[in-house]
């Protein structure tokens, strides 16, 4: 199938070509023809499936077709979960609207308003943003959402775990009720379901992938040590194998700072991005990743979702996720478009019940390895009794635990 026998318009075809893109993708082939046809669609496509082009092509085609207002009110709006997501969905939004008479901006938080309030003072046909930003925004009487023909939900499924709910229903409530609504999220877990059906009008279910199959090209390693001796073991791993360009997920950003410090003091270049970093720091950390200048980049799964960094060979799981589907999106960040890739994590013996929640996700046993030199010897009750002795500890010098706030308060102040 080519994307000129899906029913795309030749500005688009000339953008797709200038992007080098030959065939569409399944989420693309599947999704095109439903959202030219207008109809609203619940979507499951997982990082690295192409799904941005899947429901900007469309859209893109359907305003075009439409009449220039004058004034340039804002006629479709895509939200996503986090300021790295947005300014990838531009970009793209960019690339392939180039032949084509319509304006694009995009709006998160972190960064200058009066910039973003200025370009939508001027007229925005697409505004890609951020739901704490746009609130602001629209509260400041920036634009308005009432001439809105088209909604994306973008990683709707990050949005909701975000805490973004009450966000959602609000900017729903500013936007007129005919419109089109093409949600895509990375599962469809009961909980989408359960949102799509407060909004979306008969859509179209598409699947891109199997639900929760990881990525095939990947192969999948565990090993298997003492919770202190995993930043010795990931230093071992990533100096003997010489890798360049590796993805560690930790749970917490102060994990991630700690670790990504110790590994500069064992001379690998290494950066963290998390929610506490300025959007200055994450976009010069993630620039520096990508050309090579850093063999390390260390992440939360909130700032690492919708990083783009193509042919990504390795992803190691400093620790692992809590949800076995995190899993999942954590190791498709590899073994894309083709490319073979590598997914280690080093499993402590408090995350095994987390490794049996993934291969039953999975419906398989992953391979799993000991190191001379790093052989686990905790047992659980130890690494538990330390764990509460810790949080007690925190506790009694009057600190905050990260538990005692809610992830939606962090993740609204972030975006």
């Amino acid at each position: 199938m080519s994307f000129k026998s899906l029913g795309l318009s030749e500005p688009l075809l000339k953008a797709i070509s200038k992007k080098g893109h030959t065939t569409p993708s399944t989420i693309q082939e599947k999704a095109i023809p439903f959202i030219l046809e207008g109809k609203d669609i619940l979507a499951s496509a997982q990082t690295g499936t192409g799904k941005t082009a899947a429901f900007a092509l469309p859209m893109l085609q359907v305003l075009s077709g439409g009449e220039t207002l004058r004034k340039r009110p804002v006629r479709a709006l895509i939200l996503t979960p986090t300021r790295e997501l947005a300014a990838q969905v531009m970009e793209e939004v960019k690339d392939y609207s180039s032949f084509l008479d319509l304006r694009s901006h995009v709006i998160f938080g972190g960064v200058n308003a009066a910039p973003q309030i200025r370009a939508l003072r001027q007229g925005v046909d697409i505004l890609v943003a951020t739901p704490g930003r746009l609130l602001d925004l629209h509260q400041q009487k920036a634009f308005s959402l009432a001439n809105i023909e088209i909604l994306v939900l973008d990683e709707a499924d990050r949005m909701l775990d975000m805490g973004f709910l009450r966000d959602i229903k609000k900017i729903l409530a500013l936007m007129p009720a005919q419109r089109q609504n093409l949600l895509f999220s990375a599962t469809f877990s009961k909980d989408i379901k359960q949102f799509a059906n407060t909004f979306l009008k008969h859509p179209v279910m598409v699947e891109a992938a199997p639900q929760n199959t990881a990525a095939e090209k990947v192969d999948q390693k565990v090993y298997k040590t003492n919770k202190s001796k995993k930043t010795a073991l990931i230093t071992k791993l990533i100096s003997d194998g010489n890798w360049e360009q590796v993805l560690v997920f930790t749970r917490t950003k102060h994990g991630a700072n700690r670790l990504s410090q110790k590994l500069e003091k064992s001379g690998i270049t290494s950066a963290a991005i998390h929610g506490n970093k300025s959007q200055g720091a994450r976009t010069k950390a993630l620039a520096g990743f990508k050309k090579g200048n850093l063999r390390v980049l260390v992440a939360t799964d909130i700032a690492a979702r919708g990083l783009d960094i193509p042919l990504l060979p390795h992803v190691i799981n400093y620790e692992l996720p809590n949800v076995p589907e995190d899993y999942v999106h954590r190791i498709g960040r590899t073994g894309r478009a083709g490319a073979s890739g590598q997914a280690i994590s080093l499993v402590s013996v408090d995350e095994n019940e987390h490794v049996r929640g993934i291969e039953k996700l999975l419906g398989e046993s992953l391979e799993k390895e000991i190191l001379d030199g790093f052989e686990p010897t905790e047992n659980l009750q130890e690494v538990l009794q330390k764990k509460a002795d810790n949080k007690a500890q925190h506790r009694g010098g009057g600190r905050k635990s990260a538990s005692s706030k809610t992830r939606s308060g962090f993740n609204r102040r972030r975006n």
